[in-house]
């Protein structure tokens, strides 16, 4: 009875490890995905820097890349649909990884050791958090156009511009982005860990990479709101 218990046990704890390792995988995956959108999203809003007609240009041929191949806004839901699902993938694993982390202490943790860690990995669940909400504000706004901010303007640019000049809207977007720089920093590196591209001995330069990520992203999706709110971009 003691053998067939303990080969159940440890049956138990390989298909826990296995488990646990496929979520990772999934986020690690999800999150480059994400990655990649945030990095051509931040190259399509900087498009605003170099005035009207070169960003309502982007947004327009957005909509008609893929043709005749694509409808029309066929890329666009294309995207859509992936990044969805994406989202719905990345959820679900950080949530299932959390109850597991949380189940798997026992008594002998309650004491808590002093580890190594910062400031982006110990927000990232509730950073994710703020993030989503804001995704979903940020669609009603510039997508689906549900939520009008600074009014009601058939060109994307001056949509824009307009929403930018609002101070309350620029604040909101501010800490959105160092949220989500946040999330970057530990989430670059702990994809990269994850999907075992990293050893003791690239560490430092992992970590700096994905600092150097994460500033980048903040800067460049900030640069165009404040050059709105400067009235460098009008």
């Amino acid at each position: 009875m003691l053998v067939v218990s303990t080969t159940t046990s440890a049956a138990r704890q390989v298909k826990g490890l296995r488990t646990t390792v496929a979520l990772k995988i999934v986020m690690a995956v999800t999150g480059i995905i994400f990655l990649l959108f945030v990095l051509a999203h931040m190259y399509g809003n900087l498009k605003a820097l170099s005035g009207q007609e070169a960003f309502d240009d982007y947004a327009h041929h957005l909509r008609v890349l893929g043709e005749p191949m694509l409808p029309y806004s066929g890329f666009l839901w294309v995207m859509r649909i992936v990044l969805v699902v994406s989202l719905v993938l990345h959820v679900w694993s950080a949530a299932r990884l959390t109850r597991r982390k949380r189940g798997a202490r026992t008594q002998k943790y309650t004491v808590k050791k002093a580890v190594a860690s910062t400031l982006s990995s110990r927000t990232m669940m509730w950073g994710g958090i703020a993030l989503l909400l804001f995704v979903v504000f940020h669609i009603l706004q510039f997508t689906t156009l549900t939520i009008e901010v600074g009014g009601s303007f058939d060109s994307p640019h001056e949509r824009f511009v307009a929403a930018f000049e609002v101070w309350w809207l620029l604040a909101i977007y501010v800490v959105a982005m160092v949220a989500l720089g946040m999330h970057l920093r530990h989430g670059v590196w702990s994809a990269v860990q994850t999907l075992g591209w990293s050893n003791r001995r690239r560490q430092p330069a992992i970590k700096a990479a994905a600092l150097a990520v994460a500033l980048v992203v903040v800067v460049g999706f900030l640069l165009p709101p404040f050059a709105v709110a400067l009235g460098i971009v009008n």
